[in-house]
């Protein structure tokens, strides 16, 4: 049979199966049949195009017609669960057999991993993760691909936005697969660096489909806004005035809980979204997800988490209450609205805070040279170490020490064998030159973003630019092309006043430690009597008490101000009576008395006593310690009981600033040691980053 006879029936089977599903006058759009007799044909092929163009249906069609011709199963990489479930859903409505393998499916991954090997399955959707588990590995031999493909492709390249150290392994898979199964990679969101290292990594001959970007169904505005008050004053006033629901995108997992909070107290529908732990947060992700779908949410608050190939067809606003790092993640991020319908409305939010947490991302996207060859010399001097030997034996953030094992596990320099960690014959070298050359990339898209807030030109043309599509054009309906804003860009003293009393209310837990890092401290791993939960002024640095906090603890007159002691006491004063405690105690220090002038104050404001019950040792400072295993066994040398002291059976635990809660959880044992039963904790702020 020719080529062109190929061809031929290969279109002609793949318009009778959209026919089929869409109805007689159902057409592919421009570049999508090309996509789909180029991996039928070329067995290399990479489609870049924008979100909404259709890339899922590319290999759904594949594989109806490759199963036709009894080829295996189409294997696709996909990165996040809610992703998943959206192709699930729509690779059954064209008929298709298909399953997950994922974190979700465990209890039926031994049944699933046998229907693959029996080829009872179409397609099947692998999380990276679960994809190099030794399970998997080991039954992959056996398994007959007839599709290998890689979504939200960007995630193979360290030039991309999104690399995962998961996706990069890919590359091996690609390597090893033979010459006879198609390889097609699909993304939205790839400049022309990335799209020559995925072709690079996709092997000789690679077809790429690469549409234009511009979407015209977004309207676009930047808001300038100072800080977390005027932001959520902001959407506080203009989120009614938006039509349907949709997404306000932040960059952290206490950013969503606050501001979803905020609006839930103040008559908004609004739900946090982002990676939880557990079978308990996927069942309410899920929860959340399918209220969102039938827009029984005015607004989902999520991370990234909520990005990369979330299909809601009628999705009418994104709002980022943060600046995404970069245009390309911007861009898709934006792409998740006006799919199905005429106009959606996004409103991009920036100030100074904004480009200090990219900058802390940018900074420490790749492990330092000393963290690497710490962590590989530790390896290296010892046969075979578990995960938290590690972090007992170096000074390191457990952040800082997992990124540098995964770097070098990715880079081949050590292995993984039944929770063993081993260095490899690989000789290390730590390539500065190449994660440097990524860093200043990454720092130059922050650049872009910058611009982006600040361009007197069309938004869309300069956000489609930046992505190296030359077709943009301007769009005519953003906040620039219409020379007015979308929605004013300032909110009103009255709903300032609303987000300022919300902040300024917000009360922390500080949820107690209940296990030790290793039996070295007591010879046991449980905490005999932990602390129970404590109380929180405020997030350090925050607008209102965290603002307050920060001045004072480091002003010249060592004191914090009435406004605190009276904020404090309020806050406590039903604890106290509703707990029945009658005395005070402070974490002692050597270096000053702000804390313990700050105690004896607030038992005053109280009414109750305030006694000294703990001393304190010349030990290194607590925040030079970097992970559990050495700011617990700082603060356990740190502290003790005074001699001779009687402690009572409840106390209020008091001082300034939490971190790791290392300090208060050695404090609350010595308390409990002398026979305190009740200890609760009370802080002004919390500085921590839930490093562990």
């Amino acid at each position: 049979m020719g080529v062109e006879v190929t061809k031929t029936l290969i279109y002609e089977q793949a318009d009778q199966i959209i026919k089929g599903l869409y109805g007689p006058s159902a057409k592919f759009r421009d570049g999508q049949y090309e996509a789909i007799e180029a991996t039928m044909t070329r067995k290399r092929v990479l489609v870049v195009q924008r979100t909404g163009w259709g890339k899922s249906l590319v290999y759904f069609v594949c594989t109806k017609l490759m199963r036709k011709e009894n080829k295996g199963v189409t294997m696709v990489v996909s990165p996040l669960l809610v992703l998943m479930e959206n192709q699930i859903e729509a690779a059954t409505k064209m008929g298709l057999r298909c399953d997950v393998l994922n974190s979700t499916v465990k209890d039926r991954r031994a049944e699933i991993l046998n229907s693959l090997e029996n080829d009872e399955l179409d397609l099947i959707l692998v999380t990276p993760e679960t994809l190099f588990s030794d399970e998997v590995q080991r039954k992959l031999k056996n398994i007959k691909i007839g599709l290998f493909v890689i979504d939200e492709a960007h995630c193979i390249s360290d030039w991309g936005h999104d690399f995962r150290l998961e996706y990069g392994d890919l590359k091996s898979v690609i390597s090893s697969l033979p010459a006879t199964v198609p390889i097609l990679a699909t993304t939205a969101t790839a400049n022309d660096r990335v799209v020559s290292d995925l072709e690079k990594q996709l092997g000789n001959n690679v077809f790429i489909s690469r549409g234009p970007l511009t979407r015209e169904s977004l309207s676009i505005q930047v808001l300038e806004m100072p800080d977390r008050i005027t932001r959520y004053a902001w959407i506080l006033e203009n989120i009614n005035k938006l039509p349907g629901s949709g997404i306000i995108y932040c960059l952290t997992q206490r950013d969503c809980d606050y501001l979803s909070d905020f609006l839930k107290k103040n008559g908004i529908n609004a739900e946090a979204y982002y990676s939880r732990d557990g079978e308990d947060g996927a069942l309410l992700n899920k929860d959340i997800e399918e209220k969102f779908r039938r827009n029984e949410i005015k607004a989902i608050v999520a991370t990234i988490k909520l990005g990369m190939g979330y299909d809601k067809g009628d999705i009418a606003f994104v709002i980022h209450y943060q600046m995404p790092s970069n245009i390309v993640s911007y861009y898709q991020q934006i792409g998740r609205a006006g799919r199905n319908i005429d106009r959606a409305y996004t409103f991009l939010m920036f100030g100074k805070e904004d480009e200090d947490i990219l900058c802390y991302f940018v900074d420490t996207a790749f492990p330092t040279e000393k963290e690497a060859t710490d962590v590989m010399g530790y390896i290296s001097c010892n046969d075979g170490v578990k995960q938290n030997q590690i972090y007992s034996a170096l000074n390191q953030k457990k952040s800082r020490l997992d990124k540098a094992i995964s770097f070098l596990t990715h880079e081949g320099f050590i292995m993984k064998e039944r929770q063993l960690y081993y260095a490899t014959p690989k000789p290390f070298v730590y390539d500065k030159e190449h994660y440097d050359a990524v860093t200043a990339t990454r720092i130059r898209e922050m650049e872009q973003m910058k611009k982006l807030a600040t361009t007197t030109t069309c938004y869309s043309k300069f956000v489609v630019e930046c992505l190296d599509d030359h077709s943009a054009y301007e769009c005519g309906h953003c906040a620039n092309c219409l020379g007015r804003d979308i929605l004013p860009s300032k909110p009103s003293t009255a709903s300032i006043h609303i987000a300022e009393a919300y902040i300024n209310g917000l009360i922390l837990e500080i949820p107690p430690r209940k296990r030790w890092p290793s039996t070295d401290y007591t010879g046991k791993i449980n905490i005999p009597i932990p602390n129970n939960i404590g109380l929180c002024l405020a997030k350090y640095g925050d607008p209102g008490y965290g603002e307050l906090v920060k001045r004072d603890k480091y002003s010249s007159k060592k004191r914090f101000c009435d406004e605190i002691v009276g904020k404090s006491a309020k806050v406590l004063r039903p604890l106290v009576n509703e707990k029945r405690i009658k005395y005070i105690t402070c974490v002692p220090s050597l270096r000053s008395d702000i804390v313990l002038d700050f105690s004896k104050r607030l038992a005053e404001s109280l009414g109750l006593t305030f006694v000294e019950l703990l001393k304190k040792s010349n030990t290194r400072q607590q925040k030079e310690m970097q992970n559990s295993s050495y700011q617990c066994g700082n603060a356990m040398r740190s502290f003790n009981l005074l001699d001779g002291v009687e402690v009572p059976d409840k106390v209020l635990l008091v001082d300034d600033v939490v971190d790791s809660r290392w300090t208060l959880t050695a404090c609350g044992y010595y308390l409990s040691q002398g026979g305190c039963g009740e200890i609760y904790p009370f802080a002004l702020a919390d500085s921590s980053q839930k490093e562990d």
